[in-house]
């Protein structure tokens, strides 16, 4: 059940609401507490200006229907259709030449669908984890990653956005990240899409965020404002020993469903009501140990992780761009 915030409430309160979102827009937050809902109605973020030829390749997905597309998508995906199913996936196979050498199961024809090939599992040891304190949680490309400032993330060049605004408008959540570190990795349609732990972690919130479903690819990073925060998410909260961290799953456009190990499919359904489940110490604990698996896509997205101020040190091998491996060491503690 949701309650509405009373019709009285002041403009200076939700101008400082949108000022904790860091975004030029109006927000307008109805919570209640006691049943762990909220309704955000958000208009478009006015950021520093994307390159011409960015805003311009961009332009199409503000058009297209990306609702209905990525719902369609996901029906297709999900339909057992023998033969179709089978020259689907050895079609995609194919063209983003995907090691199936890896699979604990290599045959192609054996997939009843093709949500069953793309949330594949990999042989055990196919990918070691790395002795570090912290380790790629996925396969896939670093598309930014460092210090916060203040409470803003880098997105790409000229484009920021808040933590706030990614954790679903929660200034308290968020407050714990600022000055921090973050670590934003990109995994395109022939990664691996299962995500694993980037170290022990006990679970303590899960919040789904609905939202856009742009693209996130590189390009769409840099063309449209605010694309992390303004994306379908579902934000993962843990308690590790080295204290609280983020980790956010994104969704994006043909992204069927995001799923967790401990609640199974979170989107569908999809809603405009921000939805938030707490697992207390009071309950059965869900721990999680370094390298397991916690979710998965189905279709390519983004990761984005959220750490507290501290002395972390990030891999100097790392750049933006660079492709990563699940388990290869990301960061240590000095």
């Amino acid at each position: 059940m949701v309650t509405s915030a009373s019709a009285s409430a002041s403009a200076a309160a939700r101008a400082a609401a949108c000022r904790a979102c860091a975004f030029s827009y109006s927000c307008l937050r109805l919570a209640s507490r006691g049943a762990h809902t909220a309704v955000y109605r958000i208009e478009i973020p006015t950021l520093l200006p994307a390159p011409v030829s960015d805003r311009f390749s961009v332009l199409p997905q503000y058009i297209i229907p990306k609702q209905a597309l990525t719902s369609f998508a996901g029906w297709v995906s999900s339909r057992k259709r023998g033969r179709v199913t089978t020259e689907i996936v050895r079609r995609f196979v194919l063209k983003y030449q995907v090691n199936m050498d890896e699979a604990v199961n290599a045959d192609i024809a054996s997939y009843l669908t093709f949500n069953d090939f793309f949330t594949r599992a990999l042989k055990p040891g196919a990918r070691p984890i790395a002795s570090a304190d912290l380790v790629s949680p996925v396969d896939g490309a670093i598309s930014q990653f460092g210090p916060i400032t203040g409470d803003q993330i880098v997105q790409a060049k000229g484009h920021n956005y808040s933590i706030t605004a990614v954790v679903g408008g929660d200034p308290v959540l968020a407050a714990q990240y600022e000055h921090g570190s973050f670590a934003t990795l990109y995994l395109s349609p022939k990664d691996y899409h299962r995500i694993h732990m980037p170290c022990d972690g006990l679970l303590k919130r899960m919040i789904y965020v609905p939202g856009d479903l742009f693209s996130v690819n590189p390009l769409t990073a840099r063309g449209v404002p605010g694309l992390f925060a303004r994306n379908e998410r579902v934000v993962c909260v843990f308690e590790s020993e080295r204290g609280p961290f983020v980790l956010i799953l994104v969704g994006a456009t043909i992204v069927g469903s995001m799923a967790t190990v401990w609640h199974g499919v979170v989107n569908p359904p999809r809603g405009k009501v921000v939805r938030s489940w707490d697992y207390p110490s009071d309950r059965p604990a869900i721990a999680i140990k370094k390298g397991e698996e916690m979710g998965r896509f189905l279709l390519g997205s983004t990761v984005v992780m959220l750490f507290p101020e501290g002395p972390l040190k990030f891999n100097p091998e790392w750049a933006p761009g660079r492709a990563i491996r699940l388990g290869e060491a990301m960061a240590n503690y000095a």
